[in-house]
């Protein structure tokens, strides 16, 4: 919403109408919204008359995971545009089937990915490709953010103003608990864990860098509830490494939600923007190493001693450091520093109809996206997954196959056909 309506003071957009199925949200960000705009805004509280409104152009997806792919397949189906937020699916089927809806209507889809539309991530990202740290042998992503687990859950009645029916939209029917629905991150039914909500962002920067442009065949992944036991169903501690065949680099990722020491100088020397978390990527070379700690900056450090090489950081380090996270029910703010640039080349596409104008478009969303939920089903198998790149599916493991889709409630369903 800040960066739709950023744009709309610019004169690029026209924001007409804020969905949710929960007025009190309604409630909160429509005053926040026309109090800046200075004007009235439409609202509703079902996305499907969204849909029907032959006059709006472009839907933006901002819901919890296990909505974004069918809403972002509805608006293309109904001839609309999408910028839907990261991870782009739910589970590897539903991204597949919305990469096939965006080609098959001719829509234009933009991940919410904004590391590609950094400025500075994508200087790295050239130099990386130029050779700046030498061939590129391992990559690792990292994102330890101190978290809350989620305790144990106690069913309530449906809070007045929440249709909590389509709240749970494909996902099979359960009763009511703050829980679940403020916890949903942590919840199969709902997210992705962390992986998937964090670290969707430095797999793709990892894709990116590496030109990775099919899935991996070998994904391991182990983890566990270690820090505060309680209801969450994804791991707080989650290690996962990722093999492509016929290439010659090791990709790992690790998420933590405890307490934590730096890794690559990320979280010490260079903080993330929250000042308390160490996020990021790191590349290792054979001349040296590269580390994008964050979603405005790249470091390199070359040869036996380390020394400085190239870098680029947006506006300084107190600079970016100031930048809030959220700004709260205000709505504008500053955002993420690559927010404006991610946002614009998605309108520049929508006007252009060129997919090329895009910096994250379907394919990418759904390449990485897959690696979250590739190593989430690696998890909750507890084995090593065998993928097979091209018909997308796990190699003599029916468990694993299972879990690359869902059991779909009607009327909310993902269809085969799109």
């Amino acid at each position: 919403m800040r960066a739709f309506q950023k744009l709309e003071l610019k004169g690029q957009v026209e924001v007409v109408t804020l969905c949710d199925c929960d007025e009190n949200v309604l409630n909160e960000r429509v005053p926040a919204y026309e109090a800046t705009a200075g004007k009235k805004v439409n609202t509703c509280k079902d996305m499907r008359y969204i849909m029907d409104d032959e006059s709006i152009d472009v839907v933006g997806m901002a819901t919890p995971n296990h909505w974004h792919s069918l809403g972002a397949i509805w608006a293309c189906q109904a001839g609309k545009d999408v910028y839907v937020e990261k991870p782009g699916s739910h589970n590897v089927f539903e991204g597949r089937k919305l990469m096939e809806a965006a080609h098959k209507y001719g829509r234009i889809v933009q991940h919410g990915t904004q590391n590609r539309s950094s400025p500075n991530i994508m200087e790295g990202i050239k130099k990386l490709k130029e050779g700046v740290i030498g061939r590129v042998y391992i990559a690792r992503g990292i994102a330890y953010k101190k978290r809350q687990g989620l305790q144990e859950i106690n069913f309530t009645p449906v809070p007045k103003g929440l249709n909590w029916d389509m709240w749970q939209g494909p996902a099979q029917y359960s009763e009511y608990s703050k829980e679940r629905h403020r916890g949903w991150h942590l919840i199969f039914d709902y997210g992705n864990g962390d992986l998937g909500n964090q670290g969707v962002h430095e797999l793709d920067i990892i894709r990116w860098g590496l030109d990775l442009k099919r899935h991996p065949n070998k994904i391991a992944s182990i983890g566990g509830v270690y820090v505060d036991h309680g209801a969450q169903e994804y791991p707080q501690v989650h290690s996962t490494m990722y093999q492509w065949e016929g290439r010659d680099v090791m990709v790992s990722f690790e998420t933590r939600s405890g307490y934590t020491n730096a890794e690559g100088g990320m979280g010490k020397e260079f903080i993330f923007l929250d000042k308390r978390n160490a996020v990021g990527v790191i590349f290792v070379g054979t001349d040296g190493y590269m580390i994008i700690p964050d979603y405005s900056s790249y470091y390199t450090f070359l040869g036996k001693k380390a020394e400085p090489g190239p870098s680029a950081e947006a506006g300084g380090l107190e600079s970016k450091l100031a930048v809030p996270r959220d700004p709260g029910p205000s709505a504008v703010g500053e955002g993420n520093i690559s927010d404006d640039p991610h946002f614009e080349s998605f309108i520049k596409a929508v006007r252009s109809r060129d997919e090329s104008d895009l910096r994250a478009g379907p394919d990418e969303l759904h390449y990485s996206s897959t690696l979250a939920h590739l190593a989430n089903i690696s998890y909750r198998t507890g084995r090593m997954i065998h993928f097979d790149p091209e018909t997308e599916k796990c190699i003599g493991d029916e468990d694993a196959n299972e879990l690359l889709t869902r059991n779909y409630r009607e009327p909310f369903v993902v269809p085969d056909k799109v």
